[in-house]
């Protein structure tokens, strides 16, 4: 994954509580408990901040990502000193770091090889060098059951792969690349300019320090075609919409044997036609009549498994809410409640009979208390 601009903006040690010389076990420490206490299903409204944790753990639980984050930071103040040149030396246009791998690129990317002594020094590691993939993104849409349950799936992903014809080689089969004579494999020419060294991508080999006479008609000598593949997910329960899943190593492959990257699959979940939900707890209106709201009753109410049947209590007003604990979604801080919300079906039409019993019950119970309002 490329340094991002927010890498630069965001102190993700003061986003989980620890210090730069934190271990990695601190950190999972860290995350743990932030991620229970700002879990959407724990503490509702903190999709933001648990997002913010996420984004932070996703970069410092990865030793590579944390490592190169690191460099960031501390070359931030020179990034951005770099970036306000141009304008200052004559407004030519100026220079300006939108992705600040192309910096660390040039930066870290050439080392001194033997005693060259300048900046840049005399070689590089050059396009050959271990490469970690790309991450990928992809959207997985989930019925509200399986969010609040949890499912083991499946996404479909569109990435890099070994060219099927070449084996990553990029030249076509029956022949072989070649290391390149300019540069003699390394990637790069060194340009002296008096006291200093620099090195720049070989013009022949184009960086990668081999030469391929005759390209794979497949890959067109890029040894890599894209290709869609299934990764298996598994969704816990209790997920929300909007989240993004990290899923480790299920990106995009590395090239020249660096790792592959991580795979980000973005949650959409579908509303239910009856339940709805607040944090790891379900909430279902059920209506009651009137007689069974004044005299109390027992009714049965769905849940996502089994009705239960409910003690609707004598005097419910319309709107109570009434808990059946332990029905609700199972999310990793523990399992919620079934929220009942009560509402009084009044008829539209009544028949003689029925009006006639409505009256004669209004005729003996006391009048709704409207003092109050001061009308």
């Amino acid at each position: 994954m490329a340094p991002q601009r927010e890498w630069f903006e965001k102190d993700y040690y003061k986003v989980l509580g620890v210090s730069q010389g934190a271990t990695d076990k601190d950190i999972t420490r860290a995350y743990r408990k932030l991620a229970k206490q700002y879990h959407p299903d724990a503490n509702p409204g903190s999709e933001d901040r648990f997002k913010e944790i996420s984004a932070a753990y996703d970069v410092l639980g990865d030793a590579d990502k944390r490592k190169e984050y690191d460099e960031v930071r501390r070359l931030g103040p020179a990034a951005s000193g770099f970036g306000g040149f141009g304008s200052g030396a004559g407004g030519a246009g100026g220079f300006h770091v939108d992705d600040l791998s192309d910096l660390l690129g040039g930066i870290f990317g050439r080392g001194n090889r033997g005693g060259g002594g300048g900046f840049g020094g005399a070689g590089s590691a050059g396009a050959r060098a271990p490469r970690k993939g790309s991450d990928l993104e992809a959207e997985l849409h989930l019925t509200f059951e399986d969010a609040a349950n949890g499912v083991t799936t499946s996404v479909n992903v569109i990435s890099e792969a070994q060219c099927a014809v070449c084996r990553g080689t990029g030249a076509e089969p029956g022949t072989k690349a070649t290391v390149c004579p300019t540069c003699g494999g390394r990637g790069v020419k060194d340009e002296n300019q008096g006291l200093f060294s620099f090195s720049q991508p070989c013009p022949d080999c184009g960086g990668s320090g081999v030469k391929i006479e005759k390209p794979c008609h497949h890959c067109k000598g890029s040894g890599v075609e894209m290709r869609q593949r299934q990764v298996r997910v598994r969704i816990p329960g209790g997920v929300v919409g909007g989240q993004r899943i990290r899923l480790k190593a299920r990106g995009a492959p590395g090239r020249n044997g660096g790792p592959p990257g991580d795979l980000f699959v973005t949650v959409h979940i579908s509303p239910h036609r009856i339940f709805g939900r607040k944090g790891k707890d379900l909430t279902v209106i059920v209506p009651v009549t009137f007689a069974e709201a004044a005299l109390g009753t027992e009714i049965k109410v769905p849940t996502l498994t089994t009705p239960v049947t409910l003690k609707v209590p004598p005097g419910t007003k319309a709107g109570r809410t009434l808990r059946v604990r332990g029905r609700g979604v199972h999310a990793p801080t523990g399992v919620g409640d079934l929220l009942v919300t009560v509402e009084v079906a009044v008829p539209e039409k009544l028949n003689e009979e029925q009006r006639k019993a409505v009256e004669a019950l209004a005729r003996v119970l006391p009048p709704a208390p409207r003092e109050g309002l001061g009308v």
